[in-house]
């Protein structure tokens, strides 16, 4: 279930099997995302929805009920229940159910467009029924040390860091990002965002927010995930879905190589 696109030097691989991920993206013949593994999070790019990152004990209110999600990273809830699922394609690109482990009735839509220049990313919670809570995101997985080039350098200027708790959850608390290393969620970030591996290519990322989270402590890999609110969001950053007005995200990768 791998859809392939081809626009000049890029090259874009859809699975529709697992998350209607970015299984790879390839530029100027190099392959610049981490290759599949056994475990679902930790390679490609997908897309986290109807939440984002962790939800704190798998816990949320909306209105006046509590709501309990599966717990799938002990203790907390995480990603969201779409990215290991299969989504089916259609007109307007990529689409899957929430699902039974969601407890309200809505989908969600993803959209690629791919040119020679730049990946256009969109993606979209709606809902069948009741009003709700939700969050999105995209968590790629960028290699470090690309089949060419120098190791991959971060551009990355963000205004505050949001502290994490106890719990290892993103509080309301913002403090001055340090060195690191980051596992942690950033807002006021200066856009564009920017991946650089010297000798081979530039990747430069917007996105229609200013929410991003870093996950810089592989030896392998980086992540810079643009998210329309922080983790923990359907409890302390609610923002909510009505039927007919979806929850919206967009995202631009653009690229440019070095060697040509």
């Amino acid at each position: 279930m791998l859809d392939m696109y081809q626009a000049g030097p890029a090259r874009l691989v859809i699975n529709r099997a697992l998350g209607a991920r970015i299984h790879a993206l390839r530029l100027f013949d190099v392959d610049i995302l981490v290759a599949a593994s056994e475990d679902p999070i930790a390679w490609g790019s997908y897309p986290m929805a109807p939440w984002a990152g962790r939800i704190r004990r798998g816990r949320f209110r909306a209105g006046d009920r509590t709501l309990q999600l599966p717990i799938n990273f002990p203790p907390h809830a995480m990603h969201g229940t779409t990215y290991a699922r299969p989504w089916q394609r259609d007109a307007d690109g990529y689409r899957i159910d929430l699902g039974p482990d969601w407890p309200f009735a809505g989908f969600v839509r993803q959209r690629f467009v791919l040119s020679e220049t730049h990946l256009d990313l969109r993606l979209e919670v709606h809902s069948e029924s009741e009003p709700f809570p939700a969050a999105v995101g995209w968590h790629p997985w960028f290699r470090r040390q690309l089949a060419t080039g120098g190791a991959l350098q971060l551009d990355f200027q963000p205004t505050h860091l949001l502290a994490r708790d106890w719990d290892g959850i993103t509080s309301a608390e913002p403090v001055a990002p340090g060195a690191g290393p980051w596992d942690d969620c950033f807002t006021g970030v200066v856009q564009p965002v920017r991946l650089h591996w010297p000798g081979a290519l530039t990747l430069e990322m917007t996105a229609s927010t200013d929410v991003w989270v870093v996950y810089n402590q592989p030896t392998h890999a980086l992540c810079v995930e643009p998210q329309s609110a922080p983790p923990n969001a359907l409890n302390d950053w609610q923002q909510w879905v009505h039927p007919g007005e979806p929850l919206i995200l967009t995202s631009r990768w653009s690229w440019r190589s070095e060697n040509l």
